[in-house]
């Protein structure tokens, strides 16, 4: 008796069904066909679903999971999971949104976008940068209080390779749900190890220095999007909705893979993992040691950060304080462990074991792309 049965299957935009014959299930349905991780928004472990109103910085400031704010100048978003509380596209139950806090001009050195990179293993398969590179699609649901031309683009990691797209909203706020069709590119550098492989960028206001090019074309340069894409930014508070972000091999774009919130979580804590139990040793009167054993391999050794100064209680008696936030590695940091002096204490004793004591407080380690 033969296990292998038939399977049909439907793309996302509801086209013809295909059908797989001596298939135990449709290709590419194990797991990873998404190179995007955190798609559907779902996963907030820095902002637990709290509105942020991020910095400018060219080195951007993470949002939801994966998701990278960036922009020239700072303070012109509001930034959160579920901003105003609109009804998601059906099938889904969160969302990244945006609303601008001015009308901001943008000049030609400006920009502003959200962007994820993804690791350069997790696209190695798709032989960018060589003869017989994929196409891949690139598909999600979006929505703003504007309308118009929209833009975005694919970027390599050296972001020396970009493919400029255009899309249109064409109802204010209202769903609605976007393919782009990407060829593959067959020259330039593409990375295939653990550094940042490739950009997928959308515009929320782009300057002339870093939109243009050829439109649907791989360019030598570094654009973030197609000429005069529409702004958000120049608009006082516009919005802009986005979820359900996949990115696959292939022409056509396929239904939303959906991971479950375990492996969706474990997927995003190879970049950055959030502590608010911090068990040690005082090895001094001014410092803890603390040894965490990492339950996700990260992407790279981390680096760790701590919220605001950290109460720190041995069992029994009072907190003792941090004058100021302080942490740094020492010993071994690995991607599998980490061995942290946390410092500017006073008064402890050597040898003493140390919990935190405090529900704000938290230790973060970052191998972020």
């Amino acid at each position: 008796m033969s296990l292998v049965k038939a399977n049909t299957y439907q793309d996302a935009s509801g086209g013809s069904n295909a059908v797989f014959s001596g298939v135990a299930s449709p290709p590419n349905s194990m797991g990873f066909r998404n190179r995007i991780i955190n798609g559907a928004m779902m996963i907030d472990q820095r902002n637990a679903g709290a509105s942020t109103t991020p910095s400018g910085s060219s080195a951007g400031t993470y949002t939801v999971d994966r998701w990278v704010y960036q922009a020239s100048a700072t303070g012109k978003f509001t930034v959160q999971q579920n901003l105003n509380s609109v009804t998601p596209p059906a099938g889904f139950k969160n969302y990244l949104g945006l609303s601008s806090t001015a009308a901001t001009a943008v000049g030609a050195a400006d920009y502003y976008n959200i962007y994820q990179c993804i690791e350069g293993f997790n696209i190695a398969d798709l032989g960018f940068g060589a003869a017989g590179a994929t196409a891949i699609t690139l598909s999600f649901w979006v929505r703003s209080s504007l309308t118009g031309t929209f833009g975005g683009s694919v970027r390599n990691g050296a972001v020396n390779r970009s493919y400029p797209f255009n899309y249109t909203i064409s109802a204010a706020n209202t769903w609605e749900y976007k393919t782009v069709a990407i060829s593959g590119d067959t020259t330039g550098t593409w990375a295939s190890d653990n550094s940042g492989g490739m950009y997928i960028t959308w515009s929320l206001g782009t300057g002339s220095n870093f939109s243009g090019g050829t439109v649907n074309a791989w360019n030598a340069a570094n654009y973030q999007a197609p000429a005069s894409p529409q702004s958000v930014v120049s608009t006082n508070g516009a919005t802009f909705y986005i979820t359900g972000v996949q990115l696959e091999a292939g022409t056509n774009a396929s239904a939303f893979e959906r991971r479950d919130y375990g492996r969706e979580l474990i997927m995003c804590q190879r970049y950055y993992q959030l502590y608010s139990g911090v068990y040690g040793s005082a090895g001094g009167s001014t410092v803890v040691y603390a040894v965490f054993q990492l339950p996700v391999t990260m992407r790279s050794g981390p680096t760790a950060t701590v919220s605001n100064a950290l109460a720190m209680t041995f069992p029994g008696v009072a907190a003792y304080t941090q004058s100021s936030a302080n942490v740094s590695a020492a010993g071994s940091s690995s991607t599998t462990s980490v061995f942290l002096s946390l410092g500017n204490f006073s008064g402890l004793t050597t040898g003493n074991p140390i919990t935190m004591n405090g529900t704000s407080q938290f230790v973060q380690l970052s191998a972020e792309l």
